[in-house]
This record gives C-alpha cells, structure tokens and sequence, in this order.
C-alpha cells in the first residue's frame, strides 16, 4: 500500500512539471466522457419522454388511420385515401364487443377568432366518447353531447392553450362565441392541461367540435379520417385490433393478399417504434462520442511515449540505484491511469454540465444514467491502462547503462 502511494505521488509530480501538456492530454478523456454522458441522456430523456406522452394520451388505446395502400407502385400514407366512413366506426362499435369506446374523426386547420384576438390551432372533429378515451376531464362547462353530434351543432370545446390565448388565463370562456372559417361558434367547455401527445403534438394547442360539424361545416366532406378506438382492458388491446382489420377488409372488400386501405396502429407498437428510433439515435450518438474517447486514449499513449523519451536518464538513474522494470512499468502505468482517471473525473462533471444546461436553456428532456457514467469512466480508466501499457513497457525494457548515457 506504501509502495502504491509512493508511487502515486511520483506520478501526480512528473504530471505537474508541465501542467499545460497533461492538461491537452487529459481535454480528449474530457470531451469523449462528456459528450458520452450528454448524449445518452437525451436519448433516455426522450425515452421517457415518449413514456410519459403514450401515458398522457389515455389507456388502451388503438388508431384507425385513412392510407397504407398501392398507388401506381407507390406506398401512400396516413390519411391519403377517404375509405374511411361513419359506418365503420359504427360497425366497430355493434360488432367487436372488446372495443369499448369509438370516436370516428376527421381534423383541419384553421383561425380561432375571440374578438380582436385570433389563435392558428388544429380543429379535431371527434365524437362523445372522446374524452372517456382519453381519460380527459373536462375544466370548465362541459363535453358536447350526441344530440350535438346528430345536429351537427356549431359548438367547439377548447383545449386549455386556446382558452388562454384567447381569453386569458384561468377564465372560464363558456358561453363565449368564438368563429371559425368565418362561423360562429358557441364554447361549451374547456377540458384540463393534457401536454404533447402521441405525435408529439400539443393535445392542449387544438379545439374540438362535433365531427359531423366539422364535415358539413368547415371541411366539406363526408368520409373521416380516423377512428379512435379504446379497448376494454389492456389484454385485449391486440385481439381488438385485429379484430378491427378483419372487421374492415370485410367491408372495404379487400381481397386475400391485397395490402390494407387503412392502418390500424396500437399506441405500444407507436411507442415501441419512437423508441426504437431513439435507442438507434442514441448508439449512434454515443458511438460519435467514443471516439473521442479513443483518440484521448491515443494522445495519452503519444504524451507518454514522449514523457518516455525525455525522461531516458531520470530512468537509468532509477534502475541504477535499485529499481525493477516493474517498478518502472508501474510508475509509467500509473502516471496514464491518472491522466485518464482526472480527466474521466472532469468529463463526467462536464456532462452533468451539458445535460443539466440543455434542459434548463433548449427545454429538452435528459436523464442522467448511472450505466453510462460508470460505463464511460470505466472505459476511461481502461483506455488509460490499454493505452499506457506499451509506453510504461518501453520503459521497463531501457538499459540502464545506456539510459544514463542518454543526452
């Protein structure tokens, strides 16, 4: 134990003859460690962040979506066809006794006018289950009801985003008449913050209406272009969908082995591939990351090449008094672990740095993870010993007669 704190020291003093050059040496170790930490996590920041959203978005949840079929050799996609009718969001409903809730819909864009004030937002026709859907509570006055829907009611529903910038915070605008594509609505409610949604969208920043309103009203069509379906229990989640596209080649008439018109996505298999996306984003980044680690490593191996050289005599001078090659092999080791070791130390520091900034100035997500702080300065220690290994080697093997002779 002496003789490693002996040695320890030697090493922490050799270092600190030229503090500019250990310093150089140690910035790849530093930079390598730190982008390293910094990038896994925002790639963990975003995955939680997708956790958090599918959680947002309600429970068993499955997506109907217009598209996914052949045109002229080419794939179209969500929303590119309007095979989608009312119909079969009610053949859903009477026919798959594990789809709990249906809410067909159809989505535009458009100006919401309160007075002087206007407010660009999303406008999403849906039905009366929509917010049991989603487990959404409604803030202040209420959700439209099926007569709305059946008359084709002009009555809008505000996300709490709208109602703010419309009307102002914390006031309850119900009863207000707001227009939209120069119609004039009626605000019946205002449902509760929810936050970003499943396509990354704030489900807060929209306005809903009754979706036969928003056919006949403000689009002009009679298909919809999606059908939100909550299935009864979390096991079921699979069966119903499958469920559904049986259920809707049957009424599309869609040939054995023809592609699907429609695509029906369940939120874990949406989950499962933004997850998938960033766990790729994040190897990739981290990847980036390490190789500043290893061309820290080699600048380690060139300094202590160099250290090497410079220090021929002192050296010979060591091994002539009584010193082992594996004492010298130790010290060189040793001074190289250090290096990687204090800048592995500041790398992680500066990590922690990054991170915390990135949150605090872009409003990105991070997580800090354990594995990769330890993974990183393990490596860092490993890269010290891989990398130190030959110089420290080098060392041991110098004659000492011809080291003392060394000018």
């Amino acid at each position: 134990m002496m003789r490693l704190l002996m040695i320890l020291r030697v090493a922490l003093k050799a270092l600190n003859r030229n503090k500019m050059r250990t310093a150089l040496t140690m910035l790849g170790m530093i930079i390598g460690v730190a982008a390293v930490i910094a990038m896994v996590a925002l790639g963990k920041g975003a995955q939680s962040s997708i956790e958090a959203q599918i959680k947002s978005a309600g429970t068993n949840i499955i997506n109907v979506m217009s598209g996914n079929f052949m045109a002229m050799g080419v794939r179209q996609g969500s929303g590119a066809s309007n095979t989608l009718t009312v119909e079969d969001a009610m053949a859903i409903r009477q026919m798959i006794p594990s789809a709990q809730y249906v809410a067909p819909g159809v989505n535009t864009r458009n100006q919401v006018i309160a007075g002087n004030q206007n407010w660009q937002t999303r406008i999403e026709g849906t039905d009366v289950e929509f917010p049991l859907i989603r487990s959404w509570a409604v803030k202040y006055g209420a959700f439209f009801s099926t007569q709305d829907v059946t008359s084709a009611t002009k009555v809008v529903v505000m996300g709490s985003v709208v109602a703010t910038n419309l009307f102002g915070e914390d006031v309850d605008p119900t009863g207000q008449i707001v227009r939209i594509k120069n119609q004039p609505f009626k605000v019946i409610g205002v449902m509760t913050s929810k936050g970003s949604g499943t396509g990354f969208d704030d489900q807060d920043d929209k306005v809903y209406v009754p979706y036969t309103t928003a056919q006949k009203k403000l689009m002009g069509i009679q298909h919809i272009q999606n059908i939100t379906v909550s299935a009864a229990s979390a096991n079921e989640v699979k069966s119903t969908a499958d469920a559904i596209t049986e259920l809707l080649r049957t009424r599309h008439k869609i040939m054995p082995g023809d592609s699907d018109d429609f695509m029906v996505r369940t939120l874990e298999e949406m989950a499962a591939m933004r997850t998938e996306t960033t766990k790729t984003m994040t190897a990739l980044l981290a990847g980036i990351a390490g190789v500043s680690l290893l061309v820290g490593g080699i600048g380690i191996m060139n300094i202590m090449l160099v250290s090497v050289t410079e220090r021929t005599r002192e050296i010979g001078l060591r091994m002539a008094i009584g010193a082992r090659g594996s004492d010298v092999l130790m010290q060189f080791l040793v001074e190289a672990v250090v290096l990687s070791l204090f800048g592995g130390g500041i790398g992680i520091a500066l990590g922690f740095a990054i991170s915390w900034g990135v949150t605090e100035f872009l409003t990105w997500p991070t997580t800090i993870s354990t594995d990769a702080v330890a993974l990183a300065f393990g490596f860092s220690a490993m890269i010290g010993i891989f990398f130190g290994f030959y110089p420290a080697t080098k060392a041991a093997k110098l004659d000492p007669i011809e080291a003392l002779r060394f000018e």
